[in-house]
């Protein structure tokens, strides 16, 4: 008579899962954004696999949690696993459907850098489907469902990311901007401290930098109204409201057809670029580079 004893079962994919990223971020907090559950799923997670390891693989804190050794000593494997195997879905669903693009874009940069651009792609690969999804945070393009992202990274000679590809548009440029009728009330830097700035909550810093680069000796008020989108801020400044921090790649559009001007002539160059990046299971997709060089304006 065959003898059948029941196999050993390895753990549940999400258990995994969710020790690895909480491992590799440094929390269930951050481990839950981005794989979008609770904090308490993943500690359920986690400790369900501790159960079927015999052992501990977070210290828990009251500040938060700390690897044991042997969480140390296995977060590499698991992190190489999982990116292997978000390549192998990346690129099945690209080669699967490759008339199908998917960008990822910082939501300014959706709204005022590409959005303008979108009809020359159109016109350039008609029989594309291209969706746009507008999102704060870089994603990973080796586990995400993107073929491409495009956002503003710092950094740039850090060592570069070997599951994707990257292209500098342009260096971010900062200036003020206005609509044309407060720009004739403006005739130096200091005539600011008559007028209403407006401010993005994301780059809270922009008018602090500027004004150290333009009025480096002369203290200047800026306060302002904040908006935590940039392109309402940019809608503002063109309605006549205050004056804004431009960000050349994302207001080019506005200067070129007039509704907004930039009444002095001092720029403020930052340590970061307008990048696009590439994921690597897109990388044989022949639509991609036709999109880049149209997005490039070669």
């Amino acid at each position: 008579m065959a003898v059948a004893p029941p196999r050993p079962q390895i753990p549940p994919l999400n258990s995994l899962r969710a020790f690895e990223a909480a491992a590799r971020l440094g929390g269930f907090s951050l481990a839950a954004d981005e794989l979008c559950v609770t904090p308490g799923a993943v500690a359920q997670h986690v400790k369900s696999l501790e159960a079927w390891v015999g052992a501990d693989l977070f210290i828990r804190r009251s500040q938060g949690v700390e690897l044991t050794e042997l969480g140390q000593n296995v977060l590499s494997e698991f992190s190489a696993a999982f990116d292997q195997l978000g390549l192998a879905v990346q690129t099945l669903r690209s080669q699967a459907t490759p008339k199908h693009i998917r960008i990822a874009a910082l939501p300014s940069i959706a709204q005022l850098w590409l959005s303008p651009k979108l009809p020359s792609v159109r016109e350039a690969a008609s029989d594309l489907t291209i969706s746009v999804t507008a999102m704060e945070k870089e994603p990973n393009l080796q586990r995400e469902p993107f073929d491409l992202s495009i956002f503003y990274q710092d950094n740039l000679n850090s060592p570069k990311d070997t599951f994707s590809t990257t292209y500098e548009v342009c260096k971010d440029i900062i200036f003020p901007v206005c609509s044309p009728q407060v720009a004739k009330r403006l005739k130096v830097p200091e005539d600011l401290e008559k007028e209403l700035c407006l401010h993005d909550a994301s780059w809270a810093e922009d008018w602090t930098k500027w004004v150290a680069c333009a009025l480096p000796h002369t203290p200047l008020n800026t306060d302002g109204s904040v908006f935590s989108l940039y392109g309402l801020a940019i809608e503002e400044a063109r309605n006549g409201a205050g004056i804004m921090m431009g960000h050349q790649a994302l207001v080019e559009h506005h200067l070129e057809n007039g509704s907004l001007v930039a009444p002095f002539d001092t720029s403020l160059t930052l340590d970061r670029a307008l990048v696009i990046a590439t994921a690597q299971s897109a990388r044989n997709n022949p639509y991609l580079e036709l999109i880049i060089t149209t997005l490039l304006g070669k």
